[in-house]
């Protein structure tokens, strides 16, 4: 606790010394008047003075809830801007415990996919809402681009900074294009090592990639240079955006499941590939006849011998006793559960015995399941086919790329004490859903402030500094799993990272469309929206389709962070985009 009793005695201090401070500048030209000096002098600019005083200035500012501190100075706003990112900070690292302590308990579902993505956006929307809510609508109208740099600032940070700071700290060796858990011999070389990630985190990349949808419809009107349909725009972008909120929400509660049916597809494909290759090895390479047809006469001498009591049917027994036989390469096969998956197949009679014709017309069904997935290439000695192979190295590349069971097959462990944790995470919840909602606004009109005593565009402070605040914990957390060097914990961050921009493009694009058309606001963000959709779409459309990140990617990510600032600088102030 003694950050918080510090930070408290620093605004303690803070309070009462700049607060109530208002001087004029002191200077030594003589009085217009000729008259004997007071002290101070009626000019407020004075010639050799061509920035304003950093500690001191004529103007007053307006205290936010009426006691909270505030000044029109440098270095007051920026030890302000300082104390209300680190709350900020505070309120987002109890948010991220307060869920993981939620999820330990209640598992995934609806809590895992719903409540939980959106208290991880909390933060970043909060700022967005108070950023357009302040004042007048000319006053919104100047601090909404506090909410926008922030959108924009969050973004971009996530996808460049924090991905290839990931890549770096959790790169393996690279083996046949796939990272090598907690090996790392190759050092920093580019290409011969990297990190893996599942499909899942491809699929993660993919929705990320087309939640940008809503940015393009609101652009539309000013790509067109039409003035007269920008509000209906941003009418038609919000209701898409909540409608991919939605549905990004369904598919998080569902996905867990989603993710089970698929292992266990793989693993009836596994008992498949095993039990083809353990028979053509009994078989003596004739399961096969020359023509490619399965040998009829061949599988039904393979059923007489593992019909061990000879009663012209195969039992759950016998069944087991032969798969026991069996190595499945790779995969830690639950027997009985291989039996069952043998039963659902060949038992077509559901009189719990594999009967001869029912074991050839089952293996007659796999052998052309495989050869469909496998494709039948005659091997150089003739007489057989390889497609049993083909099949079986699918199937280990298909499990490979669904991740490890342990990620997707989680069984809930039992929680002691659980009434205390669910407890304590309410009320680390609680405690940073309020923590964001009270220093949300006096951090945006800090940034404004910051911003009008340095003359640099509130957009970059944003831009830069706020995603600081609201998204350190969520960058500590991804680098420490990161670290660990593992498949599934890379995949788990860099699906973490992808969520969490998918979030900024539909939860907090929808705060912030909903504002901009209930206070009848001007979208004017052209640049800004730009340089997400690049971000958005390069490390989208990169991350889609591959699984796997050689070291030389994180250069990419890396390069992203400045080009975007350089972008929007460019186009802002050198073009005069609007």
């Amino acid at each position: 606790m003694a950050p918080q009793r510090l930070l408290l005695l620093f605004l303690f201090l803070f309070y009462f010394s700049s607060s109530l401070a208002n001087a004029r500048f002191i200077t030594g030209l003589s009085s217009p008047t000729n008259l004997v000096s007071d002290g101070t002098s009626t000019v407020k600019s004075p010639p050799y003075l061509l920035l304003k005083p950093l500690v001191s200035a004529e103007e007053t500012c307006e205290q936010t809830y009426g006691f909270l501190p505030c000044t029109t100075t440098v270095l007051g706003n920026l030890f302000l801007i300082i104390v209300y990112g680190y709350l900020m900070f505070l309120a987002a690292t109890y948010l991220s415990t307060g869920s993981e302590l939620l999820l330990e308990i209640l598992g995934p579902g609806i809590v895992g996919g719903l409540f939980l993505p959106a208290l991880g956006a909390l933060p970043d929307a909060m700022l967005i809402l108070v950023s357009g809510l302040s004042g007048t609508a000319e006053t919104a109208q100047d601090q909404v681009s506090v909410g926008m740099g922030l959108l924009a600032g969050s973004t971009v940070m996530l996808l460049t900074v924090i991905w290839g700071s990931c890549v770096i700290v959790g790169r393996c060796d690279l083996r046949d294009s796939f990272a090598v858990d907690g090996t790392n011999t190759k050092g920093f070389h580019l290409t011969e090592s990297g990190v893996s990630t599942d499909i899942w985190t491809c699929y993660a990349a993919r929705i990320m990639a087309i939640s940008v949808i809503p940015f393009l419809i609101v652009q539309l009107p000013q790509a067109l240079d039409s003035t007269s349909g920008r509000h209906l725009a941003v009418l038609i972008a919000l209701i898409i955006s909540v409608l991919m909120l939605i549905s990004y929400c369904v598919y998080q509660v569902f996905q867990p499941w989603v993710q089970r049916r698929r292992l266990e597809y793989v693993k009836h494909k596994h008992v498949i590939s095993g039990i083809l290759r353990h028979l053509r090895k009994q078989a003596f390479g004739k399961l096969l006849n020359e023509d490619g047809e399965p040998n009829t006469e061949m599988i039904k001498k393979l059923f007489e011998a593992i019909d061990e009591n000879h009663d012209g049917g195969l039992s759950h027994s016998e069944l087991k006793a032969f798969i026991i036989g069996i190595r499945f390469e790779e995969i830690d096969l639950d027997k009985d559960d291989a039996v069952r998956k043998v039963m659902v197949d060949f038992d077509t009679s559901l009189d719990s015995l594999v009967q001869e014709e029912e074991f050839v017309k089952g293996l007659t069904k796999w052998i052309n399941e495989a050869r469909q997935t496998g494709g039948a290439h005659l091997e150089a000695t003739g007489g057989t086919f390889k497609f049993i192979d083909r099949f079986h190295q699918e199937t280990r590349r298909e499990h490979a790329l669904l991740g490890s069971e342990e990620q997707s097959d989680e069984v809930i462990e039992h929680v002691e004490n659980t009434r205390w944790i669910s407890f304590k995470a309410v009320l680390l919840l609680l405690l940073g859903t309020l923590i964001a909602a009270a220093f949300a606004d006096p951090l945006v009109g800090a940034v404004d402030n910051f911003s009008t005593a340095t003359s640099i565009p509130s957009f970059f402070i944003s831009f830069i500094a706020l995603p600081l605040a609201t998204n350190s914990s969520e960058a500590v957390s991804a680098i420490i799993f990161a670290s660990r060097k593992k498949k599934r914990t890379a995949s788990l961050t860099f699906s973490e990272l992808y969520g969490a921009v998918t979030m900024n493009n539909v939860l907090c694009l929808s705060v912030f469309l909903a504002l901009v058309y209930v206070r009848g606001l001007t979208w004017d963000f052209s640049s800004e929206v730009l340089v997400i959709l690049i971000v958005c779409l390069v490390m989208g459309g990169f991350a889609s389709f591959r699984t796997t990140f050689p070291l030389w990617t994180c250069s990419v990510a890396y390069i992203l962070y400045p080009f975007s600032l350089a972008l929007v600088y460019i186009l802002d102030y050198v073009f005069g985009w609007s």
